[in-house]
């Protein structure tokens, strides 16, 4: 079995936990067929288009 040669400080131990605690907005897009802002990669919400078709119908 793999034994670390050196102890991991306790600076690189936080700093690497650390990155998931950053708060950051998702990242949006907009709609190209109706302009609303979504998630990318996701159907619109508005409209119900993805990729250039209807994907969903919305009421």
């Amino acid at each position: 079995m793999a034994v670390p040669k050196r102890k991991t400080p306790r600076a690189k131990t936080r700093t690497r936990r650390a990155s998931n605690w950053r708060l950051e907005a998702p990242a949006r897009s907009l709609c190209p067929n109706c302009g609303a802002v979504k998630l990318p990669h996701v159907v619109c919400g508005n409209c119900g288009w993805y990729r250039g078709r209807q994907a969903v119908e919305v009421d």
